[in-house]
């Protein structure tokens, strides 16, 4: 129990040694990175630093090394693969932020297993922290990535239309896998004292519009994540954006527009590198899309 207990608080690598075998190893040690993440409001837009401590157990280097740096697993796939996990959307746990990682290292072609440890440092006088082991021998079979969706924006004089059914059935029988967006309400929204607030607001208005829709047609899901999503556009599931989750969780999302459906469906279109962007009524996309826009 006391071997158990130090390794535990030990590196990383110290818990490789202990597991037995002889495999060569590639280590990552006090790597810093920041970002907003953490399930209480009260880290919401709140930069946090986080470390990160990284042991790579690879297969055995090829022979005829020629000290190339191009046919070995590279000291830089870690850090990008923890950078690219950081700026992939906000998060609220540290576990899904280490799962995400370690499916990027473990899709390395030399890499076997990892060993890998994450930790806040600014909750408070002491590091919060989780530690996972992940192995490609029990990695699940990654999935492909998710094909481009057709994206269909209903703007609010679309969704009172009476062929509005057949316009939603339409799409649904194309073939593509279908994102639907949605505008605001026409009704009134409650009026709020920060930006904030009216931005969340305007999110939820768009929900309420989603749930409303995906009422009228059993074929249709409401989703909220980008699990939820890239799981419908990987199975054929046509899909309601209910927009706030990845509009407040994404690096770089138009928060500021949380009031232009139509803008917001643009982003995601080309979030999603959608084949392209239907509207559907009056909306008006903004310039410069770089996905191809239809007007119907």
């Amino acid at each position: 129990m006391t071997d158990n207990i130090a390794e535990a608080f030990e590196h990383p690598e110290a818990r490789a040694r202990a597991s037995g075998g002889l495999p060569d190893r590639l280590s990552l040690r006090d790597f810093i990175a920041t970002a907003d993440i953490g399930a209480f409001q009260e880290e919401r837009g709140e930069v946090q630093r986080l470390r990160f401590n990284i042991v790579v157990e690879i297969a055995p280097l090829p022979s005829g090394l020629d000290d190339d740096v191009d046919r070995i697993l590279s000291y830089d796939r870690l850090i990008e693969a923890v950078e690219a996990e950081l700026s992939r959307e906000r998060l609220n746990l540290l576990e899904t932020l280490a799962e995400g990682v370690a499916a990027r290292i473990l899709a390395e072609p030399q890499a076997r297993r990892v060993f890998l440890r994450v930790e806040k440092l600014d909750r408070g006088p002491f590091a919060l922290g989780v530690e996972i082991v992940r192995d490609t021998a029990l990695q699940a079979v990654q999935d492909a990535a998710p094909p481009p969706p057709v994206v269909v924006h209903l703007s609010p004089d679309a969704l009172r239309a009476p062929d509005l059914a057949k316009v939603v059935g339409y799409h649904l029988s194309g073939g593509d896998p279908v994102v639907l967006t949605l505008g605001l309400p026409e009704e009134p929204r409650p009026d709020a004292g920060t930006e904030d607030a009216r931005r969340r607001i305007a999110l939820l208005a768009i929900e309420q519009n989603a749930w409303a829709l995906a009422a009228r047609d059993t074929r249709l899901k409401v989703v909220a994540t980008r699990t939820e999503l890239d799981w419908a556009l990987r199975h054929g599931r046509p899909a309601v954006w209910a927009p706030s989750k990845i509009v407040l969780d994404t690096p770089g999302a138009p928060v500021a527009l949380a009031a232009d459906g139509a803008a917001l469906a643009l982003w995601l279109a080309e979030l999603l590198g959608a084949r392209c962007l239907i509207v559907h009524g009056t909306d008006t996309i903004p310039a410069g899309s770089r996905v191809p826009v239809q007007r119907r």
